[in-house]
């Protein structure tokens, strides 16, 4: 059994890797070579990813890509991302190059909206609680004017506060639910600070309220904090082109596979264990741009998935249809994102993929992130409903078996030739390559 330490987060790095692999790797040298491996030879650059998180021991690297080619808004794009999962930037490029030849992504915040709480409990009249808010509402927001100064002069701030009865689901739980605008920021550090000042504030006014009986006077504030979900912070990306130009291959008729991929998303709209695995693959698109970014990917997953099920059952977050003759495909997503703030000024690869975009201000951001979802959507439905998922997937995976068999440069060559006309399941790839290195 493995010894617990007190004290670990003041040890130095050597330390910490030094009982780590002593105690889990029974000072197995090699373990230690591995995490020294990923270590950037730039002292300086190393000190700033150190510092990012607590007990940093090495640098993860996740693969750094980019998808070219996208026109949206009229607007060329090479878009970042950061990913480890084979196909998915090949898969948005040559979605991008298709829809190029068709006019392009379409995409529009249709609003930015941002949502905090506080949740307290209180257990006498309602009413005059309610009265109470209404009488102190001016005072939440003007001591909070500290904090939001600088964010009201750029034209953000706070937008409104509700009082929420929320009795019938918890005896005596109340909300502050407030709403804010953060421009370019997340906000997350910003809200949050908001949230707890209007938790200071109301606390301290009620205990000077007339109106309050003395038991009535002692709100219990539960805690103060932002919400992920977002669905007042939402952009909707699409695409449209008449039917018969739907498709590059003469094999394909157009009009067919526009049928079956309607079908399939209408699929996703009712099938939940479809609906999954079809967000799934639009989360691929949108977290390798979001992670790329300096974003938060985990904010943005919980959020999505949130809307995905707002209608009492978990639904296709892209939609489909033909119209006159036009094939339309488009998504609505949540999306509360920055381009300010946060890694997006330390982490010199969130800098540059941010330079690589234009620079986009974080409603530009959204339409791009977006897009990569429709993207990724189009071509996994593209695949699913012509030649199936797997052929072009595990040709992308056939490098990632080739270096798990440690396959030298001329056999690599080899194989990926012979995969250009074979298909590409893991046991064909062994088969192939013990059947290359018999004498």
């Amino acid at each position: 059994m493995s010894k617990s330490i007190s004290g670990f987060s003041k040890l130095s790095k050597s330390h910490k890797i030094d009982w780590i692999v002593a105690t889990y790797f029974n000072k197995n040298e090699n373990a230690k070579n591995i995490i020294k491996q990923y270590w950037n030879s730039n002292i300086k650059l190393q000190q700033l990813h150190d510092e990012f998180i607590e007990n940093t021991i090495t640098n993860y690297y996740l693969p750094f890509g980019v998808a070219p080619n996208f026109l949206i808004n009229g607007k060329m794009h090479a878009i970042p991302m950061a990913i480890e999962e084979s196909s998915v930037v090949a898969a948005a490029s040559k979605a991008a190059k298709f829809w190029l030849e068709r006019g392009g992504f379409k995409a529009e915040v249709l609003s930015t909206t941002k949502i905090g709480q506080v949740h307290f409990m209180f257990h006498g009249d309602f009413e005059v609680l309610n009265t109470f808010f209404k009488t102190i509402k001016p005072k939440l927001i003007e001591a909070a004017k500290p904090i939001t100064k600088n964010m009201e002069k750029r034209g953000g701030g706070i937008i409104d506060i509700e009082l929420r009865d929320k009795t019938k689901s918890i005896e005596g739980y109340f909300q502050l639910h407030a709403t804010f605008e953060t421009l370019d920021a997340m906000g997350a550090n910003f809200i949050n600070s908001c949230l707890e000042q209007f938790a200071k504030t109301f606390r301290e006014e009620a205990l000077d309220y007339d109106g309050f009986s003395q038991d009535e006077q002692s709100i219990d504030i539960i805690m103060s904090i932002l919400s992920n979900y977002v669905p007042n912070c939402l952009v909707r990306a699409e695409v449209s082109c008449p039917v018969k130009d739907l498709t590059e291959d003469p094999s394909i008729d157009a009009k067919e596979f526009a049928k079956k991929f309607i079908q399939a998303v209408k699929i996703a709209e009712i099938e939940p264990f479809r609906a999954v695995t079809h967000n799934k693959g639009i989360m691929n698109g949108i977290d390798a741009v979001v992670l790329a970014t300096g974003n938060d990917f985990r904010a943005v997953e919980a959020g999505v998935h949130a809307f995905a099920s707002r209608n009492g059952s978990y639904s296709s977050l892209t939609h489909a249809k033909i119209e006159n003759d036009t094939f339309y495909f488009w998504i609505e997503i949540p999306l509360a994102l920055g381009t300010v703030g946060g890694l997006t000024s330390l982490h010199p690869l969130v800098k540059l993929a941010l330079e690589l975009l234009h620079n986009p201000t974080a409603k530009e951001l959204m339409q791009i992130v977006a897009v990569a979802g429709l993207a990724q959507n189009f071509a996994a439905l593209r695949s699913l409903t012509t030649t199936g998922i797997q052929e072009g997937h595990m040709k992308m995976h056939l490098m990632n078996i080739l270096n798990q068999f440690e396959a030298t440069e001329k056999e690599k060559a080899t194989l990926i030739d012979h995969f250009k006309t074979h298909t590409a399941t893991h046991s064909a790839v062994v088969e192939a390559i013990k059947s290359l290195r018999k004498p």
